[in-house]
């Protein structure tokens, strides 16, 4: 399970919540999607909508502020969305980055958030804007094509 969001406190006296997403996937606030707690508990959206760069929700089952109130600072979580041409970064931290001809460039530490592309930073402090990533195997290796002169290999 991923963390994608937390509920961060009450809106209004119904049972609406504030939930900020840590992920750009609107659609894990969709009605009908059911994000869960770290302790198990499911939240089923009822209705969700925008606001101030957050997302006013309602849970089935979620009525009244005292309810709503039980839930501020709760860590949602949904299971990783089933997409080929996403890279999760659980999936590249721990790989060995190599080039189309296989040889290693090195091993990714992390991914930097940066707002032109995020980086793949290397060990060795070697950056490697992730627009160049043109393979995977998770957690074992991650193929880029970069231009030459990006990395100074001598």
């Amino acid at each position: 399970m991923l963390a994608v969001g937390r509920i961060v406190k009450p809106h209004g006296l119904r049972g609406d919540v504030i939930v900020s997403l840590t992920t750009n996937r609107e659609e894990r606030v969709a009605a009908g999607s059911t994000l869960r707690a770290d302790d198990g508990r499911a939240f089923v959206v009822v209705r969700s909508s925008p606001h101030q760069g957050r997302f006013i929700v309602t849970f089935e089952g979620v009525n009244g502020i005292e309810a709503a109130d039980q839930l501020r600072d709760t860590e949602l979580f949904a299971p990783p969305i089933d997409d080929p041409s996403q890279l999760w970064v659980h999936e590249l931290v721990g790989a060995q980055a190599v080039d189309p001809s296989g040889r290693e460039l090195g091993r990714v530490e992390e991914v930097q958030a940066n707002p032109a592309s995020d980086l793949l930073v290397l060990a060795g402090g070697a950056l490697i804007p992730l627009r160049f990533v043109v393979g995977l195997e998770p957690g074992v290796r991650v193929t880029v094509d970069v231009p030459d002169g990006l990395l100074d290999l001598t």
